[in-house]
């Protein structure tokens, strides 16, 4: 099985904390999407002179801000994908968008016109105040608009994200937030911590003093706020940051924690072989100037095995399932395994447990699960 990425690049505006590759210049919509058409034509010609054969079973469509599109254009570069993959019975393909361009037309187009049957919404907060600092361009009443509208139009699954931490948000009003996801019956949440990514408007915001930093002391109070009260809930914590009821995993992000195969188009899209990653240019006009000669635009590495044995322990330790020592053991030299069991000892005891073969994080280790990989790299 292997997933598709599809990445839109188009933002009405860039929030102020985010680093992925996205662009204003909504006019070079329809360009860039022929360019995208292409680009899937153009590959899957190259690499297998016809029907790509690896079943498909997830498909994302993520930016920027995919709900930018026009629907003729969704449905044209679906119409793409099934004339060159094979796709999976029961698929799930997720569909992310903001609340002001999730229009109730706009959702009832992607209902009757595309097999879309997951939506990632980028909520971020409930508060007004928070946007603002976050520089989200919707507002609160668009949020429950946007739900209550895909909820009615039979959007049973999905998603929204939150983010926690903000210098704005209160111990109490990141309760509430909390309070109100539970009311809306939603089966799967994203929340992550605010970070300050270099070169980010937020990131110059703060270092002109306009803005206030995020608090590490915030962030882990509004983190053990976050596991307890999902717990309470009946919600798995089934990876650092993605929470579901009733076994509801993104399955598309949960390939790339299983280092699952999946192929990336678009501008700066990532596609994963399992023993080699190639990435597209994060450039627009460069992408399609590229696709428009035939050339793709694209670089790739083969990973090594101390990469592979890197990006594993990355993933795995992020996820409720853990790293496996079997794992390592059957899929790497006996030097990784000692090394592994060398450097976890060396890990604070409350941060992790061992169950059964596999090493996990505990609540408190959730809040470090970088800092533990890190720890475990082979450099």
């Amino acid at each position: 099985m292997a997933g598709i990425y599809i990445h839109i690049p188009f933002c009405l505006q860039k929030c102020g904390y985010c680093n992925f590759y996205s662009i204003s210049d909504i006019e070079k919509k329809s360009q860039y999407v022929d360019a995208l058409i292409s680009e899937i034509k153009l590959r899957n010609t190259v690499k297998t002179h016809g029907r790509a054969s690896l079943p498909i079973e997830t498909i994302y469509f993520g930016g920027g801000t995919p709900s930018l599109l026009d629907i003729r254009n969704v449905v044209k570069i679906f119409e793409t994908l099934q004339n060159h993959f094979l796709f999976s019975e029961n698929m799930e393909i997720t569909f992310e968008g903001n609340p002001e361009t999730l229009t109730k037309n706009y959702l009832k187009n992607l209902r009757n016109h595309t097999p879309i049957n997951r939506l990632s919404v980028g909520v971020q907060s409930f508060f007004e105040k928070d946007l603002t600092y976050l520089n989200r361009k919707h507002s609160p009443k668009q949020v429950f608009e946007t739900l209550e509208h895909a909820q009615n139009l039979g959007f049973e699954n999905l998603s929204i994200d939150l983010i926690y931490g903000i210098p704005t948000l209160t111990n109490e009003m990141w309760q509430e937030n909390l309070k109100t996801f539970f009311s809306l019956d939603i089966p799967h949440l994203s929340a992550y911590a605010l970070t300050i990514e270099p070169n980010t408007f937020l990131d110059k915001q703060i270092r002109n003093l306009d803005v206030q930093s995020p608090r590490e002391e915030q962030v882990e109070k509004q983190y053990l706020i976050l596991r307890e009260q999902l717990k309470n809930h009946g919600f798995e914590a089934y990876e650092t940051s993605n929470f579901c009821k009733n076994k509801q995993y993104a399955k598309h992000n949960s390939n790339y924690w299983n280092l699952s195969k999946y192929y990336g188009f678009g501008a700066s899209a990532h596609s994963f072989s399992g023993s080699s990653r190639s990435w597209n240019i994060a450039n627009v006009d460069a992408y399609i100037s590229s696709i428009s000669k035939g050339i793709l635009p694209s670089e790739s590495e083969i990973l090594t095995q101390k990469m592979q044995y890197n990006e594993y322990a990355m993933t795995a330790i992020r996820t409720q399932w853990g790293i496996s020592r079997n794992f390592i053991k059957t899929n790497f030299d006996e030097s990784f395994l000692q090394h592994f069991q060398k450097n976890i000892a060396q890990i604070p005891n409350d941060w992790t447990i061992f169950e059964n073969d596999c090493v996990i994080t505990t609540e408190k280790g959730a809040l470090f699960s970088d800092l533990i990989a890190e720890k475990l790299f082979i450099l």
